[in-house]
């Protein structure tokens, strides 16, 4: 009962309204930064089928846009969601105003979109730091740190002046992704600038202790980043989406604590066979394992709250957005934990197979569940009666979901064909293929796949024609009557 309460609490104090304008603005960043990191994706894929298409520059060679479009999608389209819905969902669940108000939430925006564009121009001039998910060089990282402790602060300042005695799980998960995020971020970074100005640094760590380091926190941005805090968001607008409580408060509770405990160790099953210890690298495989319990346990509950509104699917393109999302959750952290497994991981590892994975979570889990709350958000965030058009949003629901099977199907197909082909033997012990005859064997599924990104890609644009539409052609909301202070509803003990 205290958690439906949370969840449907009046929004708005008559004084002190929520903030609003920088949420709004971290809508439009998302949908915009959705759109270029799904371009560099279809790019960088065409380069993989059609190798001429990179024009010779250095510039544009895969090694030098492929960090674009992974950041792009992840801290880019991802961040800008993550932030944005953030600050929506603890202003509502806790009916406080953001901490610090308008000013904080203006700065979390333009600072957020100055490390992005620093962050990118290092990737196309080559300056960074060779890292996976952490490319960005040391000039880059410390105005990130900068903005993510303010980030920290003005989500627990709110927090800490809530008006609702209890924290919505949703705020729950939020937070875990904030603080966690923020340790990987320095642990992972700590590094030294060489030479003059800026440029070149090198980690403080070296050898197997920097790459342990590293898939420490790889691994975990993509449990806490891409995890938890999308989490946060299905556990606040599929409940609203769907006008249903939670399908389990205490399953929620129970999810958020088993999957915060047993992520933060799965990092080493990236380094299967490598020079870390063998006790390493099987902790990473049993705690990757164990990851299957809370993350279907959040699955069901995420699907079962929508007991007694399964209707809605049909009419409502965001709540199905949203709950396609959850069963890409579900096979993506059911895939993973399958990988982790030593003997599957010497098939798989090296190979398309891992980018089929995560793609699978990126385009189906966090990309949809994304495209679900920005549907709701829009109507929403700028007083519309409606969404402009539900029939280009389904639209956008078939055609993104044809891109991302054919997308994951090809890198499956790829993936473990990749593998078997390098450990084919003949009868006399040598190597069945050259290595170009698996490169060779590829290209019909690299074509497949950039035809997968295209359709996910045009779905994203008639999103975006969709949302411009809903806030420059729909009606606005009638306008709400001023309400006396003392007709104000009193929240419930």
């Amino acid at each position: 009962m205290a958690a439906a309460a949370a969840l449907n609490a009046p929004s708005r104090i008559l004084d002190e309204p929520d903030v609003e304008a920088p949420i709004r603005a971290f809508a439009i960043a998302t949908m915009f930064w959705g759109i270029v990191g799904f371009l560099m994706g279809v790019l960088i894929a065409s380069e993989l089928a059609f190798p001429l298409l990179n024009l010779d520059l250095e510039w544009t060679t895969f090694g030098r846009l492929r960090p674009v479009h992974t950041s792009a999608v992840i801290f880019a389209f991802g961040g800008n969601a993550l932030i944005g819905t953030s600050l929506y969902v603890v202003q509502r669940t806790c009916r406080a105003r953001l901490f610090g108000g308008e000013e904080m939430g203006w700065f979390l925006f333009w600072g957020y979109q100055f490390f992005i564009v620093t962050a990118a121009l290092g990737y196309v001039l080559g300056v960074t730091q060779g890292k996976e998910y952490a490319e960005p060089e040391w000039y880059s990282d410390l105005w990130l740190t900068v903005v993510w402790v303010t980030y920290l602060i003005g989500y627990g300042g709110t927090i800490l002046k809530r008006r609702e005695p209890h924290i919505y799980v949703a705020n729950w998960f939020y937070l875990a992704f904030i603080i966690t995020i923020a340790m990987l971020h320095i642990v992972n970074n700590l590094a030294l600038p060489v030479g003059d100005g800026i440029g070149k640094s090198y980690g403080v760590a070296s050898g197997v202790q920097d790459a342990m380091i590293q898939w420490w926190y790889g691994h975990n941005a993509v449990g806490f980043f891409l995890t938890a805090g999308f989490l946060g968001m299905m556990y606040y607008f599929i409940p609203k989406q769907a006008d249903r409580p939670v399908y389990s408060y205490r399953l929620s509770i129970v999810h958020f604590w088993s999957l915060i405990f047993l992520y933060i160790w799965a990092g080493p099953h990236h380094l299967h066979y490598t020079a870390l210890p063998d006790w390493a690298q099987t902790l990473g495989m049993v705690f990757s394992i164990m990851l299957w319990m809370p993350s279907w346990g959040g699955m069901i509950n995420g699907l079962m709250t929508l007991s007694g509104a399964w209707d809605k699917l049909r009419t409502d393109p965001g709540l199905r957005f949203s709950v396609t999302a959850v069963g890409f959750y579900g096979m993506s952290t059911f895939e993973g934990p399958v990988m982790s497994i030593r003997a599957v991981n010497s098939l798989s590892h090296y190979t398309d197979w891992t980018i089929g994975h995560v793609h699978s979570g990126a385009m189906g889990w966090v990309g949809f569940i994304t495209f679900g709350a920005l549907y709701y958000l829009f109507p929403v965030l700028w007083k519309k009666q409606r969404l402009y058009s539900d029939r280009l949003a389904s639209w956008h629901f078939w055609v993104a979901t044809l891109g991302i099977v054919l997308y994951i199907t090809a890198m499956w197909v790829s993936g473990i064909m990749q593998g078997l082909m390098w450990r084919a033997y003949d009868e006399l012990g040598f190597l069945q293929y050259a290595f170009v005859e698996t490169v060779a064997a590829m290209h019909p599924y690299y074509v497949i796949r950039m035809l997968g990104g295209m359709l996910y890609l045009s779905g994203a644009l008639m999103m975006a024609y969709n949302l411009y539409m809903t806030v420059t052609a729909v009606e606005d909301l009638p306008t709400a009557q001023p309400v006396p202070a003392g007709a104000l509803p009193v929240p419930a003990e």
